[in-house]
């Protein structure tokens, strides 16, 4: 009897000790911009950032635009992919095309791409944005 308790108890600890991350990106855009009259112009194409995380006794799962991890313990990266893959990318742009300060800068045709790895003590999340970065002004 006490055996079954101690294995109930510490089943318990663990599983009331772990960590879950769930993530999903959804927008939703208000604004409508059309794209018909000549006052812009596409500074890049296919700028690119990711980011990772990795956990440890867990398990990892990756479906289009949602990803998420239900582990003991996050072992790398934040958890916030989306924020930093968003980060990353801008930060690639930037080292191309200079600052974004300042500029009338829009993202389209956004891609998620997102994997996930499960192996016997270890889980990761990888999700990548890719997209084209338009420019709008007067000269365009």
């Amino acid at each position: 009897m006490k055996k079954t308790l101690l294995i109930t108890v510490c089943l318990a600890a663990v599983g009331l000790s772990g960590c879950a991350q769930t993530g999903q990106f959804v927008a939703s855009n208000v604004t409508t911009v059309e794209l018909s009259e000549p006052n812009y112009e596409i500074v890049a194409a296919g700028v690119s950032g990711e980011a990772k995380a990795g956990y440890l006794f867990g398990v990892s799962f990756s479906n289009g635009p949602q990803s998420g991890s239900v582990s003991l313990a996050r072992i790398s990266g934040t958890g916030q992919l989306y924020k930093e893959a968003m980060e990353q990318l801008w930060k690639n742009f930037e080292k191309e095309h200079g600052p974004v300060e300042g500029r009338h800068l829009a993202l389209a045709n956004i891609h998620y791409d997102s994997d996930s790895t499960n192996l016997l003590l270890y889980s990761d999340i990888t999700l990548a944005i890719r997209a084209d970065v338009i420019e709008f002004g007067e000269g365009y």
